[in-house]
């Protein structure tokens, strides 16, 4: 057995080594002169990132756009200057704002694609149908009843929401009020099944209850109110199996064909 009390050996010399290892002590000085160096290094970053021409915005990229209404250099100038200086400073909740505030778009995302893009995605609106004015021209409106855009013409495949009041509903303007009477022939066609509503010339309005769809060939459906549209929808689907030249929906339990 070798000689020595407990503690000696290979183990008592590492220990022993480790008692007596220099180590490394920082005096204030030292603190401070690294505290001042990192602060330095910080500061280089920062003014790199956020003031110098280095991580500059160089590019808008868009994304999202489907047709020539809505263009890429339509976003990029009501953007104006968000688009100039470091990628880092710009304030992407006002450049969602101003992205948004263009009447196409419904909504918008900003984010920054580093080094030097600000990246663009909107989300367009799409007509579901056109409300014909008394002055001939067609206002566009989207699902959502929001209207964003009013031409000479109506777009291909949307309904023409037309209001032909008949006396009783005209008497009742203070109770239902027109736009409310749109805004319930917009909700019908944006509930109208891709193949119906491409077959939907107009939704004729003569009441609230009294609400009807002209489809080609001289086919007329008697929708009746905005009410449960859902279910009229699915029971019209079905009775267009059936060759008529009208249908009647509004009351979806008892639907009926004739013609």
């Amino acid at each position: 057995m070798a000689d020595g009390s407990p503690g000696t050996g290979a183990y008592g010399d590492e220990e022993e080594a480790e008692e007596y290892a220099p180590r490394l002590r920082l005096s204030r000085r030292g603190f401070t002169v690294l505290g001042v160096l990192i602060a330095a290094v910080l500061g280089a970053l920062s003014w790199l990132v956020f003031f110098s021409s280095v991580l500059d915005v160089r590019s808008v990229s868009v994304q999202g756009v489907r047709d020539d209404r809505l263009t890429a250099d339509q976003v990029r100038q009501v953007l104006g200057n968000l688009g100039d200086g470091p990628l880092a400073r710009v304030d992407l909740a006002d450049a969602r704002r101003r992205v948004e505030s263009i009447p196409r778009v419904a909504s918008a995302e900003v984010w920054r694609g580093w080094p030097h893009t600000l990246q663009v995605k909107v989300v367009q609106r799409k007509p579901v149908a056109a409300v014909k004015g008394d002055d001939g021209q067609f206002t566009q409106m989207d699902a959502g009843g929001v209207s964003f855009a009013t031409e000479a013409t109506a777009p291909a495949g949307v309904p023409v929401v037309e209001l032909q009041l008949s006396q009783q509903a005209n008497d009742a303007i203070g109770v239902i009020t027109r736009q409310q009477l749109v805004q319930g022939a917009v909700a019908v066609a944006a509930g109208l099944p891709p193949a119906v509503a491409e077959r939907a010339g107009a939704v004729t309005v003569h009441s609230y209850d009294d609400i009807r769809l002209q489809l080609g060939g001289g086919t007329t459906v008697r929708w009746g109110s905005p009410e449960r549209t859902d279910r009229k929808a699915k029971v019209l689907t079905a009775l267009l199996n059936r060759k008529a030249t009208n249908y009647d929906v509004s009351v979806p339990e008892a639907p009926a064909v004739s013609g």
